[in-house]
């Protein structure tokens, strides 16, 4: 038969118990909550930043085989007529420079070098590049030559507006395919590495649909 001493000492020890149990079932309530609350926010996703600079405008970058210089830009609208709806686009003036010092060789800038970077989108790519005043389709840069005034154009809806656009640049690489079953060791430009993302200043101006 249990002593009182005995009994006493038991309901002391059950309280402790009860009290410590208590202790850990809040603690791990909040936990839980707090596990719920970063999971939808996205909080166990690794968020990782740029691994390229962002630089403003206006800016020369060397990218592989070109020099590429970023200005200004501007969203141009053309009001809706009696016959066509209301349109817009984004142009970003560049000047762009053979500087190909491996091959010399005259190619046509690749528009695959440019992206226009949007948050919470994919990078979109330019509809056109065009050189001399906008009115050339493929131009050929002449390696040696000064740079040539071109405009990337860019698709965009007639309502959008904003005073700064981001565009990412983006170079290739002189590189051969050694160590590859079947490849050759002949050097080659290829591929498209990120080299910065530039800050442009952006204005609006409308033109008449002629």
């Amino acid at each position: 038969m249990e002593s009182l001493d005995d009994v006493i000492d038991a309901m002391i020890a059950d309280r402790v118990i009860h009290r410590h149990r208590r202790k850990w079932l809040i603690a791990l309530g909040i936990v839980v909550v707090l596990a719920v609350v970063i999971f939808f926010t996205g909080g166990w996703k690794e968020k990782k930043g740029r691994t390229v600079d962002t630089v403003d405008a206006p800016v020369t970058l060397e990218a592989g085989r070109f020099e590429i210089g970023v200005s200004d830009a501007k969203i141009i609208r053309t009001p809706k007529t009696d016959y066509s709806p209301a349109k817009a686009r984004l142009a970003v003036t560049l000047q762009l420079k053979n500087t190909d010092d491996e091959e010399h060789e005259s190619v046509r800038f690749d528009d695959n070098m440019l992206r226009w970077v949007i948050p919470g989108k994919d990078p979109v790519k330019p509809a056109n590049v065009k050189c001399k005043d906008d009115a050339v389709l493929g131009y050929i840069l002449v390696y040696g030559l000064p740079a040539e005034s071109c405009v990337a154009t860019f698709d965009t809806s007639p309502n959008f507006k904003t005073d700064k656009i981001e565009l990412g640049v983006l170079k290739e690489s002189y590189t051969s395919d050694s160590g590859l079953l079947g490849a050759t060791d002949k050097p080659y430009w290829k591929g498209a590495d990120p080299v910065a993302v530039v800050r442009v200043p952006t204005t609006i101006v409308t033109e008449t649909d002629e």
